[in-house]
């Protein structure tokens, strides 16, 4: 007998494993108690959705003449730790139990999307004594293979460059002489704008899809059995099925495509979702086909629906930086996750959970993730995690904290972009400098600043934005390790500009805020 183990993130009907499958041979199988991936407890939509998709594709199978063999959640042995993981068998164990009660003889896989699972997936059976096969996941558009190909010797591992042959590898807006259409490769200068005093005005919100008996009973079980697991459930609105991801890309090229590019980079109070397309948690399932996201975009700009910046900036997300940052981790994984290049020890703070804070955007973009499970990638690159950077958080604690709290992140995709992106703790890996900022950037990207007490422009006193106090410490802190980098010369310079009384100031005011965050006073 010969089982295929189908993992939470892996719901994909035409992966590889599920080629040639013989019914009288082949078990199909799956369980929810998955949660074995890090110390902290997941948001309640994040399950849910997880679940709910994991349902749907067991019926789907069953539907097909699959066998399929089902492990549903049980509840958390300590519920009343509201953050912490419990502990449990995990996929390891439940994948143990399963060669021992059907005496099979191989095990087949896709490739996960966390090395140390895979490790320990293979110890099981060289311990139980079967074969081990792993397929590779063919929903990405770049392989293992292409990507090493591409690395190797290269001094810097640049977006760019990487983006500009994905898209002459397949073909994605270019000319028939192979050039880029419109001129450009890359329209990000004209995707940064915000929104005016007046704000967005009136966005379509984005479908909502029909629950099903099998969404519902989902729904019922995480609000009854994980009660007391983070986030809310009231929001619930992700897509479950292949059919529900088609119809989220449908309505996002429709109506919200168009503009998507301009206001990419903005950020609204009670504004969720703006522009942004939310699809990222059916990527990330495999409920939807990046090609197949990128054709639709492609055709909108082909068709006159959407203009070039917005299909270019859309189509980067997913066709350069997705199958960027999964190359980045497996060439690194699974020393990735450990790295800490700015020697980063703050224990991760409460607000991280709770949104409680004087800090207007902090608890603007918190308390989104806990409503929704998600953030577009500018709280969470631009507030969160750069909150997170200059505070000095540890960034295994962030990254951790990322994968429970957002329902598209998976260590794959987290790591590269928390560890590496937001945070720099792999020095340069991901992005050739650290993204610092101080609270002006904010004011410019949100009205989040003209309803906080703290104020953009001052780095010490009453008033000084725990941002602004945490940029320029940040800066002054690390000036030998950035000072090799140019790109930090402009930021360098201002602070070498300032007195050894103020930036004496400036450290002594983020000491404080250091400890009124330890504190849950800030």
């Amino acid at each position: 007998m010969r089982l295929l183990l189908v993992l939470r993130d892996q719901l994909d009907g035409s992966a590889a494993l599920l080629d040639d499958v013989d019914p009288e041979r082949d078990v199909v199988i799956m369980t929810e108690n998955d949660r074995d991936r890090g110390r902290f407890r997941e948001h309640k939509q994040r399950l849910a959705v997880g679940f709910a998709a994991m349902r749907h594709f067991r019926d789907g199978l069953r539907d097909r003449g699959f066998t399929v063999h089902y492990d549903t959640a049980t509840p958390p042995e300590d519920d009343a730790d509201p953050y912490h993981a419990s502990d449990g068998i995990g996929v390891a164990g439940f994948l143990r139990q399963q060669i021992r009660d059907h005496g099979a003889g191989d095990v087949a896989v896709t490739e996960p999307g966390r090395a140390s699972l895979l490790d320990e997936l293979e110890a099981v059976c060289d311990e139980e004594g079967v074969d081990f096969s792993v397929y590779a996941d063919r929903h990405f558009l770049c392989t293992h293979e292409d990507f090493d190909a591409w690395a190797d010797g290269r001094k810097e591992l640049t977006l760019e460059y990487f983006y500009r042959e994905q898209r002459r590898a397949y073909d994605v807006l270019l000319t028939d002489d192979g050039d880029p259409v419109g001129g450009d490769w890359n329209y990000d200068d004209d995707n940064r704008e915000s929104f005016g005093a007046d704000g967005p005005g009136m966005i379509p919100d984005g479908p909502s899809f029909d629950r099903d008996p099998v969404t519902e009973d989902v729904l019922e079980m995480v609000r009854t059995d994980f009660a007391s697991a983070p986030g809310d459930l009231d929001t619930f609105r992700w897509p479950v099925t292949p059919e529900q991801a088609q119809e989220a890309l449908e309505d996002f090229i429709d109506n919200r495509l168009p503009t998507f590019g301009t206001y990419q980079d903005a950020m609204w109070t009670g504004r969720a979702f703006l522009y942004h397309s939310r699809l990222s948690v059916a990527l990330n399932l495999k409920l939807l086909s990046p090609l197949d996201a990128v054709r639709a975009a492609e055709q909108a700009y082909e068709n006159g629906h959407a203009p070039i910046n917005a299909v270019e900036g859309f189509i980067r997300q997913i066709l350069g930086w997705r199958e960027f940052v999964r190359g980045v981790y497996w060439l690194h994984a699974p020393e990735y996750g450990h790295k800490n290049a700015l020697d980063a020890a703050l224990d991760l703070p409460d607000v991280y959970w709770t949104g409680e804070t004087q800090m207007r955007c902090m608890s603007e973009c918190v308390g989104q993730v806990k409503e929704h499970g998600y953030t577009h990638h500018i709280p969470r690159l631009m507030v969160i995690g750069l909150f997170g950077m200059m505070a000095g958080v540890d960034p295994a604690q962030m990254n951790d904290w990322h994968e429970a709290y957002y329902v598209d992140a998976w260590e794959w995709v987290s790591q590269p972009n928390m560890i590496g992106m937001a945070l720099y703790a792999d020095g340069g890996i991901v992005g050739t400098k650290p993204y610092t900022a101080s609270g002006k950037y904010i004011s410019r990207q949100s009205n989040y600043c003209s309803h906080c007490r703290f104020d953009p422009a001052e780095s010490t006193g009453d008033d000084a934005c725990p941002f602004s106090t945490f940029y320029w410490d940040f800066l002054n802190r690390h000036q030998e390790t950035f000072s090799g980098n140019r790109r930090m010369n402009f930021q360098l310079a201002n602070v070498r500009r300032k007195s050894e009384d103020e930036l004496e100031a400036i450290a002594d005011q983020a000491e404080e805020y250091r400890e009124r965050l330890a504190a849950g006073d800030l």
